[in-house]
């Protein structure tokens, strides 16, 4: 039986605000490296039925990591930061790049959320061009619940790709619509 990281007792060394936070972000890496890193370069970037490619996915999740923790510092996201959030969606990924940004940005996100102190759950804090209001401890918790559901997406995508075999003709062998004739 697999038990979730929540489940075995770890991180105690940390709050339990940050401990579930943590938490979430294991299982996020634990789910990306048994669905998707088997995945091909073309299965990584595939579309099937206008989904979002797997690729996208784990994008996503390692640089909204980088920028919902720029703002847990206070800070305003860097042109850098906004280049990388218009390329999360480039058709062109690799699948060993892919996994080794993922495994990246997972691993300075703990660092991160591990030097927030617990007294600075309630700071406020301002996400986005909208300064849109929030605190520390909100953005802590939706860095788990963003991750947790992008790699949700990307684990459906991962297993539609690898079942979808390419006949001849280029063309998903996935069933059409229902016929009426």
């Amino acid at each position: 039986m697999i038990v979730e990281p929540w489940l075995r007792g770890t991180l105690t060394d940390v709050d339990a605000v940050r401990r579930q936070v943590l938490h979430a972000l294991e299982l996020t890496l634990e789910d990306g490296e048994h669905w998707c890193a088997p995945l091909t370069d073309a299965q990584m970037n595939a579309r099937p039925f206008v989904l979002a490619p797997v690729a996208f996915h784990l994008r996503h999740i390692a640089r909204s990591l980088d920028r919902l923790l720029t703002y847990v510092d206070g800070a305003r996201l860097t042109p850098e930061q906004h280049a990388a959030l218009a390329s999360e969606l480039a058709p062109d990924a690799i699948t060993t790049a892919v996994l080794a940004e993922f495994r990246s940005a997972l691993a300075s996100a703990e660092t991160r959320i591990r030097a927030v102190a617990p007294a600075a759950f309630e700071w406020q804090r301002h996400v986005g061009r909208q300064r849109l209001p929030t605190t520390v401890a909100g953005l802590l918790i939706h860095c788990a619940e963003h991750s947790q559901r992008h790699i949700g997406q990307a684990i459906v995508t991962a297993k539609v790709v690898t079942q979808i075999q390419e006949p001849p003709t280029g063309r998903p062998s996935h069933p059409g619509p229902p016929r009426t004739t």
